[in-house]
């Protein structure tokens, strides 16, 4: 139930309050969907208005719209998404020129031709600011109509697009680009794992366009992590539903070519757009909307720089502002044990990109000029994005969106995000205890993810589900936590555990509505 006028006028009674609203019976998908929905402030549904405004948007685009656009529909275009995606916000083509130059485009859905900003939509959209991705349901920032089917670039039928089409060198350096607003027609919706086996089998439909984007993405990647890039390892979990949203598996993700593939094009574009309206000078200043990425927390560094020495390796705090550091220790921890959990704690350690007017580069990119402008669908400053660069390239950029305002779209749409952040981790973590719930008493491998003063938090390896060892069922000794080693160190036998450090573990209790796993170390 959701409720307010709460009142707890004494600490010895429990808080009284009034039902506002019944959700439904407790455990069910549908209603903790929506459960998590009001405990983050996520609008579940769209209003009447606003959804009788995108039922009346026309299915066909008018001829006069297609003549001011560039006409793609003959090339070959295609999508890459996971399986099972149902709005396809991105497309990508490719081919060679007589100078053995490659010409790639990337495709994006043009939603700012039916979002325009005296509409409801608009509105909704800009309140929304992102699409919230739970386990087993979207909460979206367009409308179903727009989403799924008029802006989504679903094969065989007409959609506009805006694209980004650059010359690249065989080496990845850019000769030229154009920023069009466009029209395509895609040939095909490829899957990941279907492009992955075109990738390792050397064969299938548009087989020699796509080794060759792959080839492209290699190239470009590399290029990035020359200059500075940083790859961050962050495993993700995948579930398989029953018909009811119950979780039957969890499974890890992997992250393959086909994947890095479509990133590398992605960052390639939104590099490109937000290079494009960098001014030369103060006097060409464009008010313009940024992903940023700042330089990390100087305690923060010292902390991590504390915590890898701890495990044998070195980490310069003066070197810093050269991300080249990080992907050092990144580097030489690949494959090993504490792999993951170094992972983690430089991505704690990071500031958080964020969306801004201030353009002073994304730290984690290497990228001195970056922007979203990739997916409008699910994310709204890319729809912003999409109307400054529209004004700028085809009104000479005399058509300003006040500075002011777009402050406020980035700090909104940059709150939004850390919202739904929240929310989906909480939806994951649901689901992985729902999923754990029957199984008290397995044993599991897993890794020591955190230490604090009252236990140790690991996390399982097969699924990443994480939970607490309390120091008080810890019966072998009499553990001290050590702040310094990130460790708690027995009394008595000395015996030390660290973060990082793999253990054995035993579900001893799941509670869904205190949200809490208990383990024991299995070998105590």
């Amino acid at each position: 139930v959701a409720i307010h006028e709460i009142e707890w006028k004494s600490k010895v009674l429990n808080p009284e309050g009034e039902v506002k609203e019944v959700l439904g019976k407790s455990g069910s998908h549908d209603v903790e969907i929506a459960a998590i929905a009001r405990e983050f402030g996520l609008a579940y549904q769209f209003p009447a208005n606003v959804l009788k405004e995108a039922s009346s948007i026309p299915d066909k685009i008018p001829d006069a719209e297609i003549r001011k656009r560039k006409d793609l529909r003959n090339d070959i275009v295609f999508t890459i998404d996971p399986v099972d995606a149902k709005d396809f916000d991105d497309a990508v083509s490719v081919e060679v020129l007589e100078s053995g130059n490659n010409r790639v485009g990337i495709h994006i859905a043009d939603v700012s031709y039916y979002a325009t900003e005296d509409t409801a939509i608009y509105s909704e959209v800009k309140k929304r600011a992102t699409s919230v991705y739970l386990v087993g349901k979207v909460i979206p920032m367009l409308p179903e109509k727009l989403s799924n089917k008029i802006c989504s670039l679903v094969p065989y039928e007409d959609r506009l697009t805006y694209s980004v089409i650059a010359e690249l060198t065989p080496r990845g350096r850019i000769v030229k680009y154009e920023i069009v607003k466009s029209i395509i027609n895609s040939k095909r919706r490829f899957t990941y794992d279907e492009v992955q086996e075109i990738i390792e089998k050397q064969e299938g439909d548009f087989a020699e366009k796509i080794l060759l984007l792959n080839k492209i993405s290699k190239t470009l990647r590399s290029q990035r992590m020359k200059k500075g890039s940083i790859d961050f390892f962050t495993p993700e979990v995948e579930f398989v539903l029953n018909e009811k949203g119950a979780p039957l598996d969890i499974k890890i993700k992997k992250v393959k070519d086909s994947h890095k593939l479509i990133e590398e094009l992605m960052l390639l574009a939104n590099k490109i757009i937000a290079c494009h309206v960098k001014p030369k000078s103060a006097k060409d200043y464009y008010p313009f909307v940024y992903r940023v990425h700042d330089l990390p927390d100087k305690e923060k560094i010292t902390e991590f720089a504390r915590f890898v020495k701890s495990l044998g390796y070195s980490f310069d705090t003066k070197m810093t502002k050269n991300s080249k550091q990080f992907q050092k220790i990144l580097d030489e921890v690949k494959g090993t044990d504490e792999e993951s959990v170094v992972n983690e704690v430089a991505i704690r350690s990071m500031a958080k990109a964020i969306y801004s007017t201030n353009n002073i580069g994304h730290y984690g990119l290497g990228f001195p000029d970056y922007t979203h402008f990739t997916s409008p669908i699910r994310r709204f400053p890319d729809l912003v994005v999409h109307k400054l660069i529209f004004n700028y390239v085809d009104g000479g950029a005399k058509i300003n969106t006040p500075l002011e305002t777009l402050n406020e779209i980035c700090t909104h749409s940059s709150f939004q995000e850390r919202n739904a952040l929240e929310a989906e981790r909480l939806s994951i973590k649901l689901k992985q205890m729902e999923y754990l719930h029957s199984k008290t008493g397995n044993v599991y491998n897993a890794v020591i993810s955190g230490i604090t003063h009252f236990g140790i938090f690991v996390e399982i390896n097969e699924n990443l589900a994480e939970g607490l060892i309390r120091l008080r069922d810890m019966e072998s000794d009499y553990y001290i936590y050590d702040e310094k080693q990130y460790a708690i160190i027995g009394k008595h036998t000395g015996k030390r555990y660290r973060l990082g450090d793999r253990v054995t573990v035993q579900l001893v209790r799941v509670d869904i509505e205190k949200r809490e796993i208990d383990f024991v170390l299995s070998d105590n």
